[in-house]
């Protein structure tokens, strides 16, 4: 059996503006560096002993016309000035034979700062439930990331987000923010 379990991983973003959508969408792409890639979109697992390894790094072992797997967090808007952003989080655990944590998060209004915390907090979130600690819901995000990093499971916790406002023309604006998969 063939397994195609990823080793490396890196983080990206990127915002395009285009009178159209997809347009709009592929320019964000190419600021991202990952426009040359077939993107297969995948859900939030990162594989046991997969290392995160530098945008620039990752972006020479990509071939153009690759099938790559990413998780991909993407918003858009052609309204003038709406502030819209795209984050994915990343939860790593202690024990890397372990798997840990990705996670999107697309919203309108929100900052970088606030999105990218929001998307860190939920992929902590999801990994330390998996490992069985507790988890309030009402606890505030501050106070959560510290029971984890305090149960000494959790090892890294990290975030990478793209926020832009609409164009003022109202030309379609596109965020993404994806975590980009390496299989050697």
């Amino acid at each position: 059996m063939i397994y195609m379990t990823p080793k490396k991983v890196f983080l990206t973003k990127g915002a395009g503006v285009h009178k159209d959508k997809l347009s709009s969408f592929e320019v964000a792409l190419r600021n991202a560096g990952i426009e040359k890639c077939n993107l297969v979109y995948v859900s939030s697992i990162l594989p046991p002993q997969c290392r995160i390894i530098a945008k620039n790094e990752g972006l020479k072992l990509l071939s153009p016309g690759q099938v790559t797997f990413c998780v991909m967090a993407k918003n858009e808007t052609n309204e003038p000035n709406r502030l819209i952003s795209a984050a994915i989080g990343v939860a790593m655990p202690k024990d890397r034979v372990n798997y840990g944590y990705l996670s999107e998060h697309h919203a309108f209004g929100e900052t970088s700062k606030i999105s990218g915390d929001y998307a860190e907090d939920l992929a902590a979130t999801m990994l330390a439930t998996t490992l069985g600690l507790p988890f309030d819901p009402n606890q505030a995000w501050n106070a959560r990331k510290k029971d984890y990093r305090a149960s000494g499971h959790i090892f890294k916790t990290t975030n990478i987000c793209q926020s832009a406002e609409g164009d003022k023309n109202g030309l379609w604006t596109t965020v993404v923010a994806a975590a980009v998969f390496i299989i050697d």
